[in-house]
């Protein structure tokens, strides 16, 4: 089976979105994707269809979600405490551990055929950390990586005061993606405090609005991002 490569990718802003919604939403295209490929395997060289791919930026309410390998005690609110902080909670199928979805927050939800890019997971979520990288670089932020843990964070070579500003979790299957990361731009870092963040008991959590002293500009930052990841995954968004 030769699959025809297609780089084209669908940009989709979905504003603000309930977390189940969006989810639901990730899970019809993924099975789509997944079962068209599945097709093509059987299909005549003639007969191959192209899957197509998909960049979905949102940001969600207060949201709490739990991936595979975390444990629910990270979760430190019961549901009267969700209820006062008008959070919900998620058990998900994406890796990684508990994290927090919220206002001010850029959530970017890829769900691509990386057999039309490069089929390499750990290239795929360091492209990713390196989109935000260079969006921060942007900023006059220097950001990095912390040796065995996913996502992108400050003070990440000396470690006196490391912070995470962006987490990352992800599912695949036959080469698809979908979930993906969470920055934190105008983010009420506060909300960390009630989870143990990605299972990580001794490191902090920044937003990019609390590292340069003001509001960032929610539209000027996912344009930021959009051409960081086009760029490196040599995509074209449509």
């Amino acid at each position: 089976m030769n699959q025809v490569i297609n780089k084209k990718v669908k940009f989709l802003d979905l504003g603000s979105k309930d977390y189940k919604e969006t989810w639901d939403f990730q899970e019809e295209i993924f099975a789509k994707t997944v079962a068209l490929k599945i097709a093509n395997r059987n299909a005549a060289p003639d007969a191959q269809q192209i899957t197509d791919n998909y960049l979905i930026f949102v940001e969600h309410p207060h949201v709490y979600t739990l991936g595979k390998s975390g444990e629910l005690s990270h979760l430190l609110l019961d549901e009267n405490g969700l209820k006062e902080k008008q959070a919900t909670f998620y058990k998900i199928n994406r890796g990684g551990d508990i994290t927090y979805h919220g206002p001010g927050q850029l959530v970017g939800y890829p769900i691509l055929d990386l057999d039309n890019f490069f089929t390499d997971i750990h290239k795929y979520l360091r492209l990713l950390e390196e989109a935000i990288i260079l969006t921060l670089a942007e900023y006059r932020i220097i950001a990095g990586r912390i040796e065995g843990l996913t996502g992108v964070w400050l003070d990440h070579v000396e470690q006196k005061n490391p912070r995470k500003i962006c987490a990352l979790g992800v599912k695949s299957s036959r080469w698809v993606t979908m979930h993906g990361f969470a920055f934190n731009v105008n983010s009420d870092i506060d909300y960390f405090n009630n989870i143990v963040p990605c299972g990580i008991p001794d490191k902090a959590v920044t937003s990019l609005h609390l590292e340069i002293g003001r509001p960032v500009d929610p539209q000027e930052i996912k344009e930021i991002v959009k051409k960081h990841i086009s760029n490196l995954f040599e995509m074209e968004l449509v």
